[in-house]
């Protein structure tokens, strides 16, 4: 059951649409692929998607077939850029279907404002997190003070709309990141808000993310895009 967020975030409409439910990843994938067409038509607004996922392993465009380690779950082709990645309960994911061509054509930017967007939400909760130079992703100190990852992003463009975007681990089963290297990283591991100490519900999360919102929106304009570049 989804229900719709506060709509005046932009200056363009866009619709808001939080799962309370699990959403089979072959569905969202046929969802957002329906979604870029008609956005790029021009029949419908943008959207910006959070949901979960029952456990799923999925690959990108650089998978490499090695880095399935124990294919415990199924096994999706996702058409977004990346390698391995699972997605699952306690895994908060944001799908985020933008036109760029009225917001800038610029992915690298795009995915620049993505990271800013989670590193500051992940603020909010005490949570001190960074990109990784040559590593795309969020990253933060894990509670035996090595370098680990808390949130993926993968993204694809099409027709100049957006498509994918990033998860943030909030209390997934960490265990099940095991089945594969995540992201083609195998030098460090991954972590999640819970196991940092931080409880933090699917409605919390959503709420501190919609609040940091509109900061995300205006990274993507004329400015932001300028700093993104610097």
């Amino acid at each position: 059951m989804a229900s719709t967020a506060d709509q005046t975030l932009a200056d363009r409409p866009i619709e808001w649409r939080l799962e309370n439910t699990q959403v089979p990843y072959r569905a969202a994938l046929d969802e957002m692929e329906a979604r870029n067409a008609a956005i790029s038509s021009g029949e419908q607004e943008e959207l910006i998607w959070l949901l979960e996922h029952p456990p799923v392993y999925t690959a990108g465009t650089s998978a490499d077939i090695s880095e399935l380690v124990d294919p415990r779950f199924e096994v999706i082709e996702a058409g977004r850029g990346g390698r391995y990645t699972y997605h699952g309960p306690g895994q908060r994911v944001g799908y985020l279907m933008l036109d760029l061509n009225q917001r800038g054509k610029d992915v690298r930017c795009f995915v620049h404002a993505i990271e800013g967007w989670v590193i500051d939400t992940l603020s909010d909760f005490g949570v001190e997190s960074w990109r990784a130079e040559g590593r795309v992703g969020i990253w933060t100190r894990d509670i035996d003070g090595r370098e680990a990852k808390i949130g993926a992003i993968g993204v694809r463009v099409r027709r100049w709309v957006t498509m994918h975007g990033f998860s943030v681990n909030l209390d997934p089963d960490l265990s099940h990141f095991g089945g594969i290297v995540p992201c083609g990283i195998d030098e460090f591991g991954v972590t999640s808000l819970a196991r940092l100490g931080k409880r933090v519900s699917q409605e919390e999360w959503d709420k501190a993310l919609i609040a940091r919102a509109q900061g995300f929106l205006d990274a993507l304009d004329k400015s932001g895009r300028k700093a993104c570049a610097s």
